[in-house]
């Protein structure tokens, strides 16, 4: 898909799994959307509208990596 290509029906369905799945995995949005070519928002967007709940800001707080780096 070219950058800026209005993205919508099937391709956005297919986009919005992908992006699912990188997110669930532990990807940030920012992550994803500079591994697709796409902006922040748009990776936002499409994982709002897929009804994917979001992380708070900041990282995890709640693992033993994080909790040792303190």
């Amino acid at each position: 898909m070219r950058k800026g290509q209005w993205i919508t029906g099937s391709a956005r369905k297919e986009l919005a799994e992908a992006f699912t799945k990188e997110y669930r995995e532990g990807r940030t949005i920012r992550a994803i959307a500079e591994a697709h070519g796409r902006s922040y928002g748009f990776v936002h967007r499409v994982l709002t509208e897929a009804g994917v709940p979001l992380r708070a800001r900041g990282g995890d707080t709640h693992t033993a990596t994080a909790q040792s780096t303190r």
